[in-house]
């Protein structure tokens, strides 16, 4: 089966959480967007999350979304790639919420995520 796949968002390492707090802002005036924080980020809509850390990924991270994210993990490990199984986060039910790659892409990590 051959999974699709949409950009989530855009995950921008910060310093701290000042440095975070202060990207999210000029993110949300540069494009009009509505800001949030989360548990380790700010975030400018839905586009931008800027991580209070440095955090996976020499630049940051790009989260991908997927209808089937048991499938599509299965398909990408068909194709070599392997996952940082300490980052899976997991639904109350137990199914799986988002899981990293291992390695960096173009300086960035990459997770996928269920949509």
């Amino acid at each position: 089966m051959k999974n699709t796949y949409e950009l989530a968002h855009v995950g921008i390492n910060n310093e701290d959480a000042a440095a975070a707090a202060e990207l999210s802002r000029l993110l949300c005036f540069m494009f009009n967007l509505e800001g949030r924080s989360g548990e380790k980020s700010e975030f400018a809509g839905s586009a931008f999350e800027c991580v209070r850390s440095q955090y996976l990924g020499t630049h940051g991270h790009v989260g991908m979304a997927t209808d089937d994210l048991g499938s599509a993990v299965d398909e990408l490990a068909e194709k070599g790639f392997t996952f940082r199984d300490e980052t899976a986060a997991y639904r109350e039910d137990g199914r799986l919420k988002n899981i990293y790659l291992d390695g960096e892409f173009g300086g960035f990590a990459i997770h996928v995520m269920q949509k």
